[in-house]
């Protein structure tokens, strides 16, 4: 798989022969299909070049995993971070820096689904198969589970069985067809796909929606020129919706206009993943 998501990156992605030093390396977690993420980033990509003068290039990886090792060992300069990576990142390098977040990542939700219609609520759901996205993922597993332990609920003893599906998109076609009896995914990824009508609103629904909580954000090396930083910053928050072009790829990243953040929003994910033992 790895390789073909390299060979999607080669034919999607912009090429340079230029040093290292004048391309930033972009790189994000892989929480929907590979052709969907380069797909979003194309445009972003073309006008951060523009913003930065500078070459931009999307670096794919293979899982979760791989982005906070990417970063801490410098092979790339940003990523797109879930919460729970983020907070993986930042006690990995001790100075990965927060730039930017969606404006409702300051709260997201995430929608518990189900194509089962006698599943009214969680407590519906005892001795079913419930599907998370990737054990890594801040809205897709992390957050649903910690919302699910503190109302005394812990999945591998309440459902009958637990899988992990990998990617947002993924679980909510595992639900449709049927591989699980019930799921969770982010509401960003989950109203995308029903706008799209990539999935069926007739016989896939949301029960029930989490607390909300802070989540996804882009994430620059903390050894990256503070100059440029604060380049990357401005380039995001100047991204006006009332510009064609520029909603155009506010659109594909899901967001209303971006806002800056702080490593402090994210104490409260750092809680959750020590509570649920997922940090040591």
């Amino acid at each position: 798989m790895f390789k073909h998501i390299l060979a999607l990156a080669a034919g999607l992605t912009l090429s340079f022969s230029v040093v290292a030093a004048d391309v930033l390396k972009v790189s994000a977690i892989p929480d929907e299909a590979p052709t969907e993420l380069l797909r979003k980033f194309k445009p972003l990509g073309a006008y951060l070049e523009q913003e930065l003068g500078m070459k931009v290039e999307f670096v794919p990886v293979a899982d979760y995993a791989a982005v906070v090792e990417a970063l801490a060992a410098d092979r790339i300069d940003m990523a797109w971070l879930g919460g729970f990576t983020f907070v993986q990142a930042r006690l990995k390098t001790g100075n990965a820096v927060p730039l930017v977040q969606r404006e409702q990542d300051a709260e997201f939700t995430s929608k518990f689904i189900t194509a089962d219609p006698a599943v009214k609520s969680l407590q519906d759901l005892k001795g079913k198969t419930f599907a998370f996205g990737s054990v890594s993922s801040t809205s897709g597993s992390l957050m649903p589970r910690y919302f699910m332990l503190q109302d005394g609920i812990k999945p591998e003893d309440f459902f009958s069985r637990v899988a992990y599906s990998g990617a947002h998109d993924a679980t909510a076609a595992w639900v449709q067809a049927g591989k699980a009896d019930a799921g969770v995914l982010n509401a960003s990824v989950w109203q995308k796909l029903v706008d799209a009508k990539k999935v069926d609103t007739d016989k896939v629904k949301v029960f029930a929606t989490t607390p909300t909580y802070y989540d996804y954000n882009w994430t620059v090396r903390g050894n990256l020129d503070p100059a440029l930083q604060e380049k990357i910053k401005t380039a995001f928050l100047a991204l006006d919706p009332a510009k064609p072009e520029q909603k155009a790829i506010l659109d594909l990243q899901a967001a209303s206009r971006f806002i800056e953040t702080k490593p402090e929003n994210y104490a409260g994910i750092e809680e959750a993943a020590r509570a649920a033992g997922l940090l040591k």
